[in-house]
């Protein structure tokens, strides 16, 4: 995979192409990773797509000039002396700004000290339309899909018994979107969980119990220290790490960023839809319950609370462990399964806190689901589905898009 992306392009556009900063691509994702967020509270669904179509734009218009990889939205080729540079940061800016208006002072001001330094003349100018076209084409791409209608949550109880009334934190809508590459929000759906009689049920029962309780004495200081540091984990580190790799070119990192962001956002349109197929129940509720569950080996513990607090939606399949192994396969493609300098991740939960290095992507996805046990929110099995979900469309995502030109 990674001699294919280092595929040659052809000679005329190679010799001709502006030289260009790839580093403008980096920057632009990461300015806008941190936008993003703006989103919430508030935020429409249209924002949830953000991210990825500024990534997406910049790879259309700089692989229009630089042209290595097939288009994902069919952009031709555009001016190949035009400035890769102007274009990259044109496209991520009018994107951003079209779905965060409110922000427009901080983009504006980006967008002039990003364009400041780049030489006023053809190049720049050829550049900045292509941008622009691209953010356009990307903008179009990827939205809520009109033909399908979410069904709004209906909490379930016995008629006239208290249930809570706090909604679910996963919008209805989030299973509406037009898939990137997945044919259908259901086409990675998993098996369903092991029956609550079944003997893999009591033992992760027992597993999430004994290690994952707020005052477990089975789970270990570093045990508990992972659980809060893995609740929102920042893989930025290994990307500007990858991206930063002598050699590596615009497109290359442009094309990086979008597979990302696409992998990301099917894995978890995937995640939303078994959620809201199985709707099954958290550690909390199952532990609380467990004399009830039909299964003679689970211990009942009716005072049990879990380290962490509990995500407010259904517990199956495990949403960390879809986006980390998602994002783990797409770099496993761009930098190999052990990088050098290791995987550095993160983390938003504990920002204060050092980058953390591990050997490699495989090691990571398999302590982001362990994490997730000792905070006491999910089971082994829904762990299991989730990586299974997520590199099951990461793989098809590096399959079908953006594959290196002959």
């Amino acid at each position: 995979m990674r001699a294919m992306m280092m595929g040659m392009a052809a000679l005329a556009a190679l010799t001709a192409a502006q030289p260009a900063n790839a580093d403008t691509v980096s920057d632009w994702w990461e300015f806008s990773s941190r936008i993003a967020p703006y989103m919430a509270p508030g935020g429409t669904p249209e924002q949830g797509r953000a991210l990825t179509r500024a990534s997406l734009a910049m790879f259309e218009a700089v692989n229009a000039i630089d042209r290595r990889y097939e288009s994902y939205l069919g952009f031709p080729a555009g001016d190949p002396a035009a400035s890769q540079d102007a274009a990259a940061a044109t496209a991520a800016y009018t994107v951003m700004l079209h779905h965060f208006p409110a922000q427009k002072t901080a983009l504006d001001d980006s967008y002039a000290i990003a364009m400041s330094a780049i030489a006023e003349g053809p190049a720049r100018e050829a550049g900045r339309l292509i941008g622009e076209q691209a953010a356009r084409a990307a903008i179009a791409a990827g939205g809520i899909d009109p033909a399908l209608q979410a069904t709004p949550y209906r909490p379930r109880t016995t008629p006239g018994v208290w249930v809570s009334t706090q909604l679910p934190q996963i919008e209805t809508y989030m299973v509406t979107y037009r898939p990137w590459v997945l044919t259908s929000a259901d086409a990675v759906r998993p098996p369903p969980p092991p029956a609550l009689t079944s003997e893999r049920w009591a033992r992760d029962y027992e597993e999430v119990r004994l290690l994952g309780g707020r005052t477990s004495a089975a789970r270990t200081p570093h045990q508990t220290l992972m659980a809060r540091y893995r609740q929102a984990f920042d893989l930025t580190p290994s990307l500007r790490l990858a991206a930063d790799a002598p050699g590596r070119t615009p497109v290359q990192n442009a094309r990086m960023f979008a597979l990302y962001q696409m992998a990301f956002d099917d894995a978890v349109l995937a995640m939303a839809d078994a959620k809201a197929h199985y709707d099954f129940w958290r550690p909390i509720t199952a532990i609380r319950n467990g004399a009830d569950d039909g299964n003679d080996a689970t211990a009942p513990d009716a005072g049990w609370t879990p380290l962490l607090g509990t995500p407010n939606f259904a517990e199956y399949p495990c949403g960390h462990c879809v986006v980390a192994a998602a994002h783990a396969e797409v770099m496993k493609a761009e930098v190999g399964p052990r990088p050098p300098g290791g995987v550095r991740v993160g983390s938003l939960a504990v920002p204060m806190s050092a980058v953390q290095v591990l050997p490699g992507w495989d090691d990571w996805v398999r302590d982001v689901s362990d994490s997730r046990i000792y905070g006491g929110v999910h089971f082994r099995f829904s762990n299991e589905a989730g990586e299974q979900i997520g590199r099951d469309t990461a793989r098809r995502v590096l399959e079908r898009v953006m594959r290196p030109l002959p």
